[in-house]
């Protein structure tokens, strides 16, 4: 939902993996409708991308997660997009009915074999589990303004 404060630069995702299966949402609209995909989206003004997947899963998951490495960053002239590998902590998944009309905990075999399921949701989930640990989140003190995020 846009509060006016959106970044339209600036996304997020996050692929979730409980009990050997990855949390979908099934799209509603645009060119993904219709398809199981990783919720996400974009990140407001003066929010982290860690807190925006946070939101973002929340809001449309009713789940809540915790951002743990990036496994993928997609850049073109006009934006940016993040992937995070996040850890599940608590809740029961719910449509938002607005964005997505079911969100289901599906096994990772199944989905990789799905037609319904996106080749970059394949692809990030495929990122999400293999031996490659990603980038990991290191604390950093700076003194630098505004305050950075490492990964390394």
């Amino acid at each position: 939902m846009d509060s006016g404060n959106t970044n339209w630069g600036q996304s997020v995702t996050g692929v979730v993996i409980h009990n050997g299966k990855v949390l979908l949402a099934r799209h509603t609209y645009g060119a993904g409708i219709g398809k199981l995909i990783l919720p996400g989206g974009y990140v407001d003004y003066n929010e982290t991308p860690q807190d925006a997947l946070v939101r973002e899963y929340l809001e449309e998951t009713g789940v809540t997660v915790k951002p743990k490495n990036i496994i993928g960053i997609r850049f073109n002239m006009h934006d940016w997009y993040v992937a995070f590998k996040a850890e599940y902590v608590s809740g029961t998944p719910r449509s938002d009915n607005d964005e997505n009309s079911e969100v289901v905990w599906i096994k990772i075999e199944e989905a990789l074999q799905r037609n319904d399921v996106p080749d970059l949701t394949k692809k990030l989930i495929q990122s999400a589990v293999s031996d490659h640990k990603g980038l990991t989140f290191s604390e950093f003190e700076s003194n630098s303004h505004p305050p950075f995020s490492l990964y390394c």
